[in-house]
């Protein structure tokens, strides 16, 4: 009986059958939990976006928290759909958008959470070799000074996302 649970209700209170009925709704729906460790860095919600045919180059996000005493640094990124991933930061300077790599990596300070996100810092998918498609998930290798190598799925949302795949309302008549 692989995969299948069966439930059976005899006289059931009315709790218990909306226990039961929250039970089947949780087991059907995907799994949308996307964070991971690494050594004492907790890495949620990693994420990029669909690109359009044609373009060579697409961003990557994701939130990282430090929970160990030292701080750590991120130092590369690697992806097999990406000829040259780097980390990069977006910022504003006299109403002119700069964007540029980040040299020697991103600083994870002890005790912080750094968000790697839309206009700010992010990465970088340099020289994409195919196109990303809004509901895939490609792998991505994140490496840390201290904490070491680990691989993450990203979700693809959906061209001009502002937010990770599950958190994207768009479409469902909400606002953000």
């Amino acid at each position: 009986m692989s995969g299948h649970m069966i439930f059976r209700c005899r006289g059931g209170s009315l709790l218990s059958i909306a226990a039961m009925g929250l039970a089947l709704v949780v087991m059907a729906l995907p799994a949308v939990a996307h964070d991971y460790m690494v050594g004492k860095l907790h890495i949620d919600q990693p994420w990029t976006r669909a690109t359009p045919g044609g373009a060579k180059v697409a961003g990557g996000y994701v939130t990282i928290t430090n929970n160990g005493s030292e701080s750590d640094r991120l130092v590369a990124v690697r992806a097999d759909f990406s000829a040259d991933p780097q980390l990069h930061e977006m910022s504003m300077n006299d109403g002119v958008m700069i964007m540029r790599p980040v040299e020697g990596g991103i600083e994870i300070p002890a005790g912080q959470t750094v968000e790697l996100k839309p206009g700010g810092l992010h990465i970088m998918f340099m020289g994409l070799s195919e196109q990303l498609r809004k509901d895939e998930t490609r792998k991505v290798t994140l490496v840390f000074e201290k904490a070491g190598e680990i691989d993450l799925d990203f979700p693809v949302a959906p061209i001009g996302s502002k937010e990770p795949p599950m958190m994207d309302h768009s479409g469902h008549g909400m606002t953000n």
